[in-house]
C-alpha cells in the first residue's frame, strides 16, 4: 500500500502536471489508451482536468467485455437455452447480445453461472460429471494463458470452451486507420503488456512513427506516460518506452506466451461495432478440437446485431466521441438499464463516466 500511495502523491502529481504544461505544443495532440483500467484511473482521479487544453486523452478498445461481439454472446445464450451450463465472468452476463442477454437467458431457465476464473468452471465440471459445462472464455492476452493451462490439463469431457479471446496490438493498428481520429500517441496497457512485453509494440514507432509508452495504472503512472509522449513529440522522434518497468519486461512473460502459442492459433476476429480485425482473435488448435464448444455443439448463429438503435458504443470504443455525445447516455442507457456494452462493465467507458457523473 505504501508503494501504491507513492504513485498517488498529490504534490508530485502537481509537479508532473506542470512539466506536462511546459511540454505541451500549441496545437492539439490526442493520446489514446487501450485499457479500461486506465480510463478508470484517469476519470476517477480527474487527470484530464490537470492537462493543458491542447493535450487530450481518449479511450480506445481496451474493455474486453465492451468489444465482445454480439454473435459470441448469442452462441453462449444458445448453449444455455439448450441445457448446457455456461460459466463466465460476472460482467458478461448483462451485456446485450442481438436480442437478449445471458442474464435474461438465465431468467428463462438457462443455467448461467458466474465464476472468478476458468478454474472455477473446471471444479464445477468435476463436481457435476453428469452435466455439460462450457466456459465462455473472454478477455485479452491477460486471460488467455489461464484458459490455455486448463486446456492443456485435459479437463473432463463434460467441459468445453467457447473461446472469445482477442489481441490488443491489432486493434491498436486498426485505430490508426480510423477516419478522422488522428491519434498522436499510444498509452499501451500495463496488464496486457506483462504478458506480451514491450517488444509487441515495436511496429508503432518503427512503421507508423507513433510515440508509444507502456504505462501502469496509478495516477502518476499515467501522468508520467503523458509527459514521455509529449517529450517524444517535442523531440520529433517516435520511440517505444516503458513507464512500467517494475512489472513489464521487454520480452514479457515468455512462458505465458508459449502457453498461448501451444493451445491457440491466431485468426481474424470480429470486435463489437468494429467489424473484423485481421489476426486479432484466438481459437483452439485442431488437436484440442474436442474441447471446442463451437465444434462440439455445432453452433450456428445468424443475423447477429452488435448495436441497438441509437447506441453509439462503436464510436465510444474507438475514442471518436465521448460517452456524453451518445444520445442514449444517461437517458435510456444507464448502469441499471444498459443498452450498449460500454455501459455494463466496470471497465466500460460509458459506465465509468456514468459512475463519476460526467455528462459533458
Amino acid at each position: 500500500m505504501e508503494e501504491q500511495l507513492k504513485f498517488r502523491d498529490p504534490a508530485l502529481a502537481k509537479k508532473v502536471a506542470d512539466h506536462i504544461e511546459s511540454l505541451a505544443p500549441s496545437y492539439t495532440v490526442k493520446f489514446c489508451h487501450v485499457c479500461g483500467t486506465h480510463e478508470w484511473t484517469i476519470t476517477h482521479h480527474g487527470l484530464r482536468a490537470l492537462l493543458p487544453k491542447t493535450v487530450e486523452v481518449i479511450a480506445g478498445p481496451g474493455c474486453p467485455v465492451c468489444i465482445l461481439p454480439a454473435a459470441d454472446i448469442d452462441e453462449a445464450i444458445f448453449l444455455a437455452l439448450e441445457g448446457v451450463t455456461v460459466a463466465t465472468y460476472g460482467d458478461v452476463i448483462r451485456v446485450p447480445a442481438s436480442k437478449t442477454s445471458l442474464q435474461e437467458a438465465k431468467a428463462s431457465g438457462g443455467d448461467v453461472r458466474i465464476v472468478y476464473g476458468v478454474g472455477d468452471a473446471v471444479k464445477m465440471a468435476k463436481k457435476e460429471p453428469n452435466r455439460d459445462f462450457v466456459f465462455f472464455a473472454i478477455g485479452f492476452e491477460t486471460t488467455a494463458p489461464s484458459t490455455a493451462v486448463e486446456v492443456l490439463n485435459k479437463p473432463l469431457e463434460n467441459l468445453s470452451f467457447l473461446v472469445s479471446h482477442r489481441l490488443i496490438p491489432p486493434a491498436m493498428e486498426l485505430l490508426l486507420g480510423v477516419e478522422g481520429l488522428q491519434i498522436s500517441g499510444f498509452i499501451a496497457p500495463g496488464h496486457v503488456s506483462t504478458i506480451i512485453g514491450v517488444k509487441a509494440y515495436e511496429m508503432f514507432p518503427k512503421v507508423y512513427h507513433m510515440p508509444t509508452v507502456v504505462a501502469g495504472f496509478e495516477p502518476l503512472d499515467v501522468l508520467f506516460a503523458i509527459s514521455m509522449l509529449l517529450k517524444q513529440i517535442g523531440d520529433g522522434k517516435a520511440r517505444l518506452e516503458n513507464e512500467y518497468p517494475h512489472c513489464v519486461r521487454w520480452d514479457g512473460n515468455v512462458k505465458a506466451q508459449q502457453l498461448i502459442e501451444k493451445v491457440f492459433k491466431v485468426v481474424d476476429g470480429r470486435w463489437r461495432g468494429l467489424g473484423t480485425i485481421p489476426s486479432s482473435a484466438l481459437v483452439l488448435r485442431e488437436e484440442f478440437a474436442a474441447y471446442d464448444a463451437r465444434k462440439k455443439y455445432d453452433i450456428k448463429i445468424e443475423g447477429s446485431r452488435d448495436l441497438l438503435p441509437g447506441c453509439l458504443c462503436h464510436l465510444v470504443i474507438v475514442g471518436k466521441i465521448n460517452p456524453s455525445e451518445c444520445p442514449l447516455f444517461m437517458k435510456t442507457c444507464t448502469p441499471q438499464t444498459p443498452k450498449g456494452a460500454c455501459m455494463v462493465s466496470n471497465e466500460g467507458t460509458c459506465r465509468i463516466w456514468a459512475k463519476h457523473k460526467i455528462t459533458e
